[in-house]
């Protein structure tokens, strides 16, 4: 799949992966969706860095746990652009809680992480695929953790929500094939805001690093758009670690 002229949705598109993810969507000539919920001002900033690349692409509001909210996206995107060729699954949120600290994890910590993280997911995915049905092709792109992996995290419901989205990409994978592939990229520490607010516990999380360095989120970007467009795979997590999981 060429990604020149393909409408493509990122999720928690104003920061961090998503960011990246849409300036490089953007110089390979896509037009870009990037959603936000609570990171205006960023979403905003990644619109004027596209606009000076003279990119085509336009903001929208939505919480991807609210499925009327992405309902009126994907809406939003077809009258815009009249069509949605692929969509960046990349929002997602986390709760800092210890492991061991098991009262600390509360039915309400489940719920928001779940419904973000995994039903957000699904939201976005039932929304586009009508849409990418009706042309018979489209390329989705899930974004999990090596903590869905590992089992180490920022707590632990993060990562079973990763853990899901891991076997929820291969179950659409079947479900959506011949014509809409999914995969997943799972990155391990990675230069974000997340790693900038928690230095120390991120270090302890990724442990003794083979390669010793973490990623950059323009690395993890460059994944994604391979995932995007390379025809020939589908129901494939790719772990982008620094061999973090060896």
């Amino acid at each position: 799949m060429h990604l020149k002229d393909k409408v493509i949705i990122i999720t928690g598109g104003g920061t961090g992966i998503g960011k990246a993810t849409a300036l490089k969507l953007a110089a390979e000539g896509a037009k870009v969706v990037v959603n936000y919920n609570r990171s205006a001002k960023e979403a905003n900033h990644t619109l004027s860095e596209i606009n000076q690349l003279g990119g085509t692409a336009f903001t929208y509001q939505a919480n991807v746990a609210i499925e009327e909210e992405v309902i009126d996206m994907v809406a939003k995107t077809i009258n815009s652009f009249g069509r949605v060729d692929c969509l960046v699954n990349n929002a997602s949120i986390t709760a800092q809680i210890p492991m061991n600290n098991l009262e600390s994890v509360t039915d309400q910590v489940w719920d928001s992480l779940f419904d973000v993280n995994v039903k957000g997911m699904f939201h976005c995915v039932k929304a586009v695929v009508p849409h990418m049905q009706e042309h018979k092709s489209g390329s989705i792109v899930n974004i999990g953790s090596v903590a869905g992996m590992t089992g180490l995290g920022s707590s632990i419901p993060y990562a079973a929500t990763k853990s899901a989205i891991h076997t929820m990409t291969k179950s659409l994978a079947i479900a959506l094939a011949p014509h809409i592939r999914v995969n997943c990229i799972s990155p391990g520490a990675v230069q974000t805001r997340w790693w900038s607010n928690n230095e120390d516990k991120m270090y302890q999380l990724a442990g003794n690093l083979p390669l010793e360095r973490i990623s950059t989120a323009d690395e993890i970007a460059e994944a994604i758009l391979f995932q995007l467009s390379q025809e020939s795979i589908t129901g494939q997590v790719f772990t982008i670690d620094n061999g973090q999981t060896l």
